[in-house]
């Protein structure tokens, strides 16, 4: 099955929609996410869809629900991990080590969704966008779809020492996911191509192009990783790292546009 999940922001709250129309008001994706797939499945295409999502947009992601990350995935990453830190060994053996890199991005109620603001540090000199296939994961750790993810990031605090990377990671407004979930197996996000504009004054200041293919480690070994000792009783979004980095001349201001786009999923944020 595959099938399109967007949350909308209504007079009466959040309310999930399935292909545009909305889902019953009871419908949540954590317990949804805590159905054994066959049944979960089931279960979605049986409830009856109401008018058209016309609400706006939230981050496909509730509350109680985290989003993790995976760094250095990339061949393109660890070089610029490489490039940009004062222990560029760390880096290198991550990249080539059986144990991914994994760190906590976000909860559910901090994430941005479409449309939707992201910030860059105050403390911060050099601030990059980071495009990243975000998966959605039951909770039992597989793999149920994905949406297109931003992994907001200080290089200039990370690159000063690596035991800095949850401030260069975590903080408001560093976190965005949209604009829906597109339900679907793992096989599907094999080849997907990833694209990054960055929009100054009306002007294309940055682009960029990769393919999921070049992810280093295989996605439900991320994901396995993950759930390894973990619980996540609501289930959770996994980045899976991003292969486009700009260059060391390029930062992010306050009034540029990021829009990343995933096989036709775009999402788009200003920087505040």
């Amino acid at each position: 099955m595959t099938a399109y999940l967007t949350r909308h922001a209504t007079a009466d709250g959040p309310r999930w929609a399935l292909d545009g129309r909305y889902l019953p008001a009871g419908f949540g994706l954590s317990a949804w996410l805590g159905l054994p797939a066959a049944q979960a499945w089931a279960e979605l295409e049986a409830l009856p869809r109401g008018e058209p999502a016309q609400a706006p947009l939230l981050a496909p992601i509730e509350d109680a629900q985290e989003a993790w990350a995976s760094g250095v995935t990339y061949l393109s990453s660890r070089m610029a991990r490489e490039a940009e830190s004062q222990s560029a060994d760390v880096y290198q053996k991550v990249y080539a080590a059986p144990r991914p890199e994994l760190f906590f991005k976000a909860s559910g109620w901090r994430v941005a969704g479409h449309g939707a603001g992201i910030r860059v540090r105050a403390d911060s000199a050099w601030d990059v966008p980071e495009p990243e296939l975000a998966l959605l994961l039951d909770t039992a750790g597989q793999i149920r779809g994905y949406t297109v993810g931003n992994d907001v990031s200080s290089r200039s605090i990370e690159g000063e020492n690596p035991l800095y990377l949850p401030q260069a990671k975590v903080y408001d407004g560093a976190c965005a996911l949209g604009p829906g979930i597109r339900l679907c197996a793992a096989a599907a996000m094999a080849d997907l191509p990833i694209s990054l504009e960055i929009e100054r004054a009306g002007a294309a200041v940055f682009s960029g192009a990769t393919r999921t293919s070049q992810i280093k480690r295989g996605l439900q070994e991320l994901a396995d990783y993950l759930f390894r000792e973990l619980a996540f009783p609501q289930g959770a979004f996994l980045f899976t790292g991003t292969g486009i980095v700009p260059g060391e001349d390029f930062t992010l201001r306050s009034g540029d546009v990021v829009r990343i786009g995933i096989d036709g999923l775009v999402l788009e944020n200003p920087v505040r």
